[in-house]
């Protein structure tokens, strides 16, 4: 029995739809934004403050608890709900994208989106001296201490069965946004070979008794074959989908909705690693439930807010004597209870609670917008509610 389950509430005229995720630790309304939580903990913020947020599942890094403090203590803490103190729904990912990290992303500095430093990598596939992918998995040299380890797809599901997370990510090989269509195609090959065999790991270790396994659409940013990758993932017996890899900003949307056309619409599917304002609207239109992404946590420890109007800086001089809260629509402690004078000391001071107080504004701001999404698709007003929004967010 697949203890992941999925209903459908609300659909628009578009594929924006509400919906109920069902797993062994809880329910989540989607659409819905998953905190990263890297190594078993959303940066500076207790399991308690991360539910004030108003976070409902999280998303843990699979090769970092795998580095330290490694699965099989996690197992024996009795999981990683135990170990870290959250008995909300919890999803690891796979691995796959470490990898890009530490090859391409990591030699060239870029991101899902691509670079500044783009065209040094228009005809490298992504190895690098910490990094060599075969068709049978990956090897890579741990970053903490250039000790070498194995990565399969089977070891990836062992680690991530150990670790005991609701929802786990088959592996998957994650390129580089300036990877050429022929390195490409060859990842994808491989992506959808190591989709089988992690499903064959992950029933041969009787996992699917307690976890759900999303398997993971490649195909970087050639829309065909991204669409090729969708029809070969949803014709497997996947529990829901993660739609990986790089994209261009310019049509993300509209590679986006060619990739959810070819996918069940009785099953979850995850946006990894993105999640700005204007990619969430995006995300959402094209029918994509759950999101996840570093950024409101990561900048808001370098003092960057999300606000209605944009992002703000704290360090930026004119806030040392603005005696106004952050966002007056926001209800988080940092806005309900301090100004941005004060929030400005904390960061100029080098103060801790500069940071958690920043992140607890951050994670509101976007789980207080997907909750607004939810309202704004029952209620049929998902295109009044964004341009609402856009006409007060300046997208930097």
């Amino acid at each position: 029995m697949n203890p992941i389950g999925f209903t459908i509430e609300k659909e628009d005229s578009s594929r924006a739809r509400t919906g109920r995720l069902s797993t062994p630790h809880g329910v989540v309304e989607t659409p819905a934004f998953v905190a990263v939580g890297t190594k078993g903990t959303v940066k500076s913020l207790t399991p308690d403050d991360v539910r004030r947020a108003g976070v409902g599942i999280v998303f843990a890094n699979t090769f970092h608890l795998y580095l330290e403090p490694g699965e099989k203590i996690v197992r024996d803490a009795g999981g990683l709900h135990a170990f870290m103190n959250w008995s909300g729904p919890l999803m690891t990912d796979s691995g796959g994208f470490q990898v890009f990290s530490l090859g391409a992303g990591y030699e060239g500095k870029v991101n899902k989106f691509g670079g500044e430093e783009e065209s040094s990598l228009v005809a490298k596939p992504p190895h690098h001296p910490l990094v060599r992918v075969d068709d049978d998995g990956v090897t890579f040299r741990s970053p903490l201490d250039g000790s070498e380890h194995r990565l399969t797809p089977e070891r990836s599901i062992e680690i991530q069965r150990n670790l005991g997370a609701d929802i786990v990510i088959a592996f998957d090989e994650c390129t580089s946004p300036t990877a050429p269509r022929k390195y490409q195609e060859e990842a994808l090959v491989r992506t959808n070979l190591w989709a089988t065999r992690s499903l064959e790991a992950f029933e041969r270790l009787g996992t699917s008794r307690k976890q759900g396994l999303f398997g993971v659409i490649q195909g970087g940013r050639f829309r065909d074959l991204r669409e090729a990758s969708a029809k070969y993932i949803a014709s497997l017996p996947f529990s829901g989908f993660g739609i990986g890899g790089s994209f261009s900003k310019d049509d993300l949307g509209d590679t986006l909705l060619a990739v959810t056309l070819h996918l069940p619409a009785e099953k979850p599917r995850h946006l990894l690693g993105i999640g700005e304002p204007e990619d969430i609207f995006q995300g959402v239109r094209a029918g994509v439930d759950l999101f996840d992404c570093v950024s409101p946590t990561r900048v808001a420890r370098t003092g960057t807010l999300y606000t209605r109007k944009g992002k703000m800086n704290i360090g930026n001089a004119r806030f040392r004597n603005d005696f106004s809260s952050v966002d007056e629509t926001c209800i988080c402690e940092l806005c309900q209870n301090y100004t941005r004078a004060y929030l400005a000391h904390l960061f100029r001071a080098k103060e801790i609670l500069g940071i958690r107080l920043a992140t607890m504004h951050n994670l509101t701001f976007i789980t207080s917008l997907f909750r607004r999404i939810r309202e704004s698709i029952a209620e049929t007003k998902l295109d009044y509610f964004e341009n609402e929004f856009f006409s007060h967010y300046r997208v930097s």
